[in-house]
């Protein structure tokens, strides 16, 4: 078994365990996607049929890796294409694929419209007008947010209401999401928890189907476990309820979702779920210096809430620690960019070099000092497929396949302008095109007919010719042209998508490719794609981003910023839209932060920071204070308490 020879004893050992459910707790670094990727050649190797592996991450990024090691290492160690089936998908595609293959079945129609969270947030807003509630007294974002929690608790509106009482919020959440699911119920179109949530109903509800799957697949793997949450998990755990081959990665330390849903009871609880189950640890790491290590092991073990793990690396101690003192967020912002500069200087690439901040109202400062050196950035937030171009470009495919989809004919009737307004659209929905005559229905039925000419594309083509002919035919193309520099970098954005459509999705037939890219468009995460606003057209520069975005990415030197009380760790405080930030994430969080480095970390304070127009002053976070001196550099002056031992105190 030549393929066990590239892993370390731990590693092996979880490849080795293929039956019964398996636990690995996999430290940051620590190759658990190796391990999962061997493992899965392992069990083909064995003889399982590829069609019965399954395996789940949560990003396209994750998934499409996996699957390219996958078939990289099926290939090398001699399996044909045919072996090389397996399952490799995040968990909302999974959920696609299902509820496309059992639409009968569960009344839905095939080509239903994924709503992706810019799409739900604009249904909601239609939502809160529909029902007289103000934007102004609580954010569309905030209703958004309790409705996708409930969704991933396995709630539905009902069980909602009878969980919830007559309390203000509940009461509006109920209010706007009952008029929310008239909204998607209309459009023929799902949300992004829905995907979850149906098919949870669905292997509840329909023994057949769930038997067929449990069948289907028999080996079931999931990465970044410590991320799902309880609807995923009830997914999980009802697809490996007969065979109990489940194989599940994570680490509690990296727990940073619980906002949107994740729990770390999950991972606490599994071997009460699974009294039978092997729990594994991985710990050693191959990414970072020892001394990054050994202040990531610190940090973490102040957490209550964890299972015992401690990391190791055989790599060299490396660098200590830079600490970076501003007087002010600009100034914060200024030492740090002097500091990448001199790196730069010393041959050190910007595209490995990251800044995280823990809010992202902090990157504007952090962009103005980037720009005012010349040092090339870019900024991970904004998701290419967010952006209004490539939106209107996949809306008008959108609607073709689901006519019913009222928001993106909204959306797409007068883009580019033909002169159909708003009173018309609204008539339109309303009454259909037998309310117009005369110029307007000549209008109305040349867009429909365009609407079915592209469905025909679809049916036929590959994915990037049907873009070709949706951008020509629409006059998107046209709109763009010979206008200025806005339009012109619009058009770079829509022959890109063109362009991801060869790479990615032509290969697929008809009409998979365009229906696949849909998919990932509307199931993209922030990682998926790099916003990059450069100061020159290098084509790479330093990453800058919040620390969330950077779980799962690494850097040879990572600048963490704001380490203020108040700011990060963040302040603490309850509200009726949600619970207090809860304080062994926030240290959870800066683990996270720490780990993502594999040479060198800089952390940077400011003494005072300007927050919603007020001038604050500002204090060391107790992060740094719990680090110990004997690993910091400083480049301002500093002392030892006397009394605290390894705390780091600031003089101004």
């Amino acid at each position: 078994m030549k393929y066990l020879e590239m892993l370390n004893e731990a590693q092996k050992t979880a490849v080795l365990e293929t039956e019964g459910p398996v636990l690995v707790l996999a430290g940051a670094g620590a190759g658990k996607t190796r391990t999962i990727a061997h493992r899965i050649v392992h069990l083909v190797k064995s003889g399982v049929p590829s069609h019965n592996i399954l395996a789940l991450t949560f990003t396209n990024k994750a998934a499409r890796e996996m699957r390219e090691r996958v078939e990289a290492l099926l290939a090398e160690y001699g399996e044909s294409a045919s072996s090389q089936r397996v399952t490799v998908s995040t968990f909302h595609a999974l959920c696609v694929i299902l509820l496309r293959q059992y639409a009968e079945t569960l009344g839905f129609k095939k080509h239903f419209t994924i709503y992706d969270r810019s799409d739900s947030l604009r249904a909601i807003k239609r939502a809160m007008k529909a029902v007289d509630e103000n934007e102004k007294q609580i954010e569309p974002r905030v209703v958004l947010s309790a409705i996708s929690r409930a969704k991933g608790d396995t709630k539905t509106l009902s069980t909602y209401r009878e969980e919830t009482g007559n309390s203000y919020f509940p009461l509006v959440v109920s209010k706007v999401w009952e008029q929310y699911e008239r909204i998607l119920h209309k459009d023929n179109a799902l949300d992004f928890d829905d995907l979850l949530l149906e098919v949870w109903k669905m292997l509840t509800n329909n023994r057949e189907i769930r038997t067929a799957l449990v069948e289907t697949y028999r080996y079931i793997h999931v990465d970044e476990y410590q991320d799902t949450n309880k609807v995923q998990y009830e997914i999980v755990r009802m697809l490996a309820d007969e065979h109990k081959n489940l194989f599940c990665v994570g680490d509690l330390d990296q727990n940073i979702y619980s906002w949107r849903g994740s729990t770390i009871e999950n991972i606490l609880e599994f071997e009460k779920t699974f009294p039978e189950a092997t729990v594994i640890r991985l710990e050693e790491n191959y990414r970072s210096t020892g001394t990054i290590i050994e202040v990531s092991n610190e940090i973490i073990k102040k957490n209550k809430r964890r299972k015992e793990k401690t990391l190791f690396t055989n790599n060299t101690l490396g660098e200590k620690i830079t600490l970076i003192m501003g007087f002010n967020e600009h100034d914060e912002a200024e030492r740090i960019v002097s500091t990448i500069k001199e790196r730069m200087e010393l041959q050190i690439p910007a595209k490995d070099i990251a800044v995280l901040y823990r809010a992202n109202f902090q990157s504007r400062v952090l962009e103005e000092a980037c720009l005012g050196a010349g040092i090339p950035y870019k900024v991970l937030g904004t998701r290419f497929f967010d952006r209004k171009e490539v939106k209107d470009t996949l809306a008008y495919i959108k609607v073709a396949l689901n006519p019913e989809s009222e928001s993106d004919i909204v959306r797409t009737i007068n883009t580019p302008i033909r002169g159909i307004g708003k009173i018309t659209v609204s008539k339109l929905l309303q009454q259909g095109c037998e309310a117009f005559e005369g110029r307007t229905r000549e209008k109305i039925d040349t867009y429909f007919k365009l609407l079915s000419n592209i469905k025909n594309e679809v049916m036929t083509k590959k994915a990037s010719e049907v873009l070709v002919y949706t951008l020509e035919h629409s006059g998107l193309n046209a709109s763009l042209q010979g206008k200025g520099e806005e339009e012109e970098e619009r058009l770079q954005n829509i022959r890109e998508l063109v362009s991801l459509a060869v790479t990615r999705y032509d290969q697929l037939p008809s009409p998979d490719g365009t229906l696949r890219l849909l998919e990932d468009a509307a199931l993209a995460t922030d990682q998926d794609e790099l916003d990059q606003k450069t100061t020159r057209n290098t084509g790479e520069g330093v990453t800058l981003m919040t620390i969330h975005a950077a779980k799962g990415l690494e850097y040879g030197h990572v600048f963490i910023t704001g380490l203020e009380d108040g700011l990060f760790p963040h302040e603490r405080k309850e509200s009726m839209f949600g619970s207090a930030v809860d304080d062994e994430e926030e240290r959870r969080l800066f683990y996270v932060a720490l780990t993502r480095a594999k040479e060198k970390v800089y952390l940077s304070y400011a003494q005072s920071r300007t927050i919603f127009g007020q001038r604050l002053q500002s204090l060391p976070s107790e992060f740094l204070l719990d680090i110990d001196e004997s690993y910091l550099e400083p480049q301002d002056t500093y002392y030892r308490k006397p009394e605290s031992t390894g705390k780091v105190i600031y003089l101004d």
